[in-house]
């Protein structure tokens, strides 16, 4: 009995072995398999979306075999000039319509690959909680850039607090297009960066996503925000060249699928206005 008992013991321990060997060699291969990731580069700006590059994109590009690492630039000139010069493999920090007036403007061949959750421009405030609580003369603060200005007092227009003169291009209204202001609000412009700051200063700031984001005001917090139209939504760009690439095949099969939409839902990024394909 005890012989059996010792050749049992030892089958158990030389099958121990094995399974350990075999554990470790599978363990192995996984390592292994994670330095086979092809790396890409993505170009961001400061905002939202660099975090939603490596925390969402990210972990789902990289069951489809690659490593997404990101590149942040301080202004929205150099991400689009990078990718054309190939130091990045795509970029995701503008609007169709920017893409379309910078890429024509400056003769660069690259092309929108899909469309990504988009934070748009929000009316925030430190003294009141709902709109309904403006008072005659209050100070409102806008972003002074024409692109802003003019997305500002369309949320404005939509929130009924002013109304835009008939017949005008809205993407390029200024203060001279209000045809009215029932409540005389006092319109102050200011550089979208120092819009977060005047909060302490004016009523209200309607403050555009990026800026909002990185001053950590919350979606959820403010008292409206845009409603965007489809040109301003965030687009996922590659070069026009790479349009169909392996890569660009992985990236699209990405923001379609449901794994993509549950993550967002459950991150951060859960208020952003959605793309149109996704209703």
């Amino acid at each position: 009995m005890r012989r059996n008992t010792k050749w049992v013991l030892a089958l158990v321990g030389i099958i121990v072995v094995f399974a350990a060997i075999f554990g470790f060699s599978r363990f192995g291969g996984t390592q292994a398999s994670n330095t086979k990731l092809k790396t890409v580069k993505i170009g961001v700006a400061p905002g939202p979306y660099g975090d939603m590059a490596t925390k969402v994109l990210g972990p789902l590009l990289k069951k489809k075999g690659y490593k997404v690492v990101t590149k942040e630039f301080n202004d929205y000139v150099q991400p689009n000039k990078a990718l054309n010069s190939g130091e990045i493999d795509a970029n995701l920090f503008q609007h169709t319509l920017y893409l379309k007036t910078f890429a024509k403007a400056n003769h660069l061949k690259l092309t929108a690959i899909g469309e990504t959750p988009t934070l748009g421009m929000g009316i925030y405030s430190e003294k009141i909680s709902q709109l309904s609580d403006l008072k005659q003369g209050d100070t409102v603060s806008l972003p002074n850039d024409p692109s802003n200005l003019a997305r500002a007092l369309q949320l404005l227009a939509a929130q009924k607090l002013i109304t835009l003169k008939k017949n005008i291009n809205v993407a390029t209204a200024s203060t001279a297009d209000i045809a009215t202001n029932p409540d005389k609000l006092k319109i102050k412009t200011l550089d979208a960066a120092q819009l977060p700051q005047s909060m302490s200063n004016v009523t209200i700031a309607l403050i555009p996503g990026n800026y909002s984001w990185n001053a950590k005001l919350k979606p959820s917090k403010a008292l409206a925000l845009e409603k965007l139209k489809e040109d301003y939504k965030e687009v996922f760009v590659v070069k026009t060249s790479n349009k169909n690439s392996k890569f660009a095949k992985a990236v699209k099969s990405v923001l379609n699928s449901k794994a993509f939409k549950q993550a967002i839902a459950k991150s951060e990024f859960k208020d952003f206005d959605k793309p149109a394909s996704w209703k």
